[in-house]
């Protein structure tokens, strides 16, 4: 079986992030499947307000238009951002699959677990979370907590966070009835392991979720359908 391509695009121009997320999701791809990273040269450091999410959302189309005009195209695509910045546009230019982080997480949680919760950073991003989790119709099953610290202070890890993703886990199997924790931001994979083990039940990290999917919709020969919202310019019906 040949080698695919699995390309994970970064909105932000953070590169350690993107070293980072590509690490963590190299531990749970298939044997045949090589990860690599995308990291803008122009956009925001981070994506924490309204208006990096717009730049994040062009650096994002950005990429993945340069990577379709490449001699080698990426067999799929994952957008490393909770919130899935720019990833309606992605999914609009690329000719594979393209999985947004936030959305393969809830998917994965909803197999699991009756109730679950997004603890996501910082308190600000708390509604770019919850729109994701309200599109996809789970605001019955799903809430948001947030601990209350900038995405930049997990550029380097986030394992200096643990007490504080700990203490709002707790508070939402207590508070929320969670039967299962989602790490809110792509910088978070180094909890996954200690948050399982001082929790007793499971931890979803988005872009090692959104890894798994995108390989068994390529494992299907399944991508974006082309019938209407997401046929490229002029071809819609």
């Amino acid at each position: 079986m040949s080698e695919q391509v699995i390309a994970i695009v970064n909105p932000n121009t953070t590169e350690s992030m993107t070293r980072a997320v590509v690490d963590a999701a190299s531990a749970v791809a298939g044997p045949h499947t090589e990860l690599v990273g995308i990291t803008p040269t122009v956009g925001p450091v981070t994506v924490e307000t309204n208006a990096d999410e717009v730049a994040g959302a062009a650096a994002v189309l950005a990429e993945v238009r340069r990577a379709e005009a490449a001699p080698d195209v990426p067999a799929g695509y994952v957008i490393a951002c909770f919130g899935d910045t720019g990833l309606a546009a992605a999914k609009e230019s690329a000719r594979g699959p393209v999985v947004g982080m936030t959305q393969a997480a809830l998917v994965t949680a909803a197999l699991i677990a009756e109730h679950f919760c997004i603890i996501t950073m910082p308190r600000r991003t708390l509604a770019m979370s919850q729109r994701v989790v309200r599109e996809m119709g789970l605001e019955h099953r799903c809430t948001v907590r947030a601990v209350d610290e900038d995405v930049a202070a997990v550029a380097e890890g986030s394992l200096h966070l643990l007490d504080l993703f700990l203490a709002q886990a707790r508070a939402a199997l207590v508070d929320d009835n969670a039967e299962a924790i989602i790490l809110g931001c792509a910088g978070l994979a180094d909890l996954l392991v200690p948050l399982r083990e001082a929790l007793g039940i499971p931890v979803i990290e988005g872009v090692a979720a959104a890894v798994g999917q995108v390989e068994a919709l390529l494992a299907q020969r399944l991508s974006t359908s082309r019938a209407n919202t997401f046929a490229t310019a002029g071809e819609a019906p």
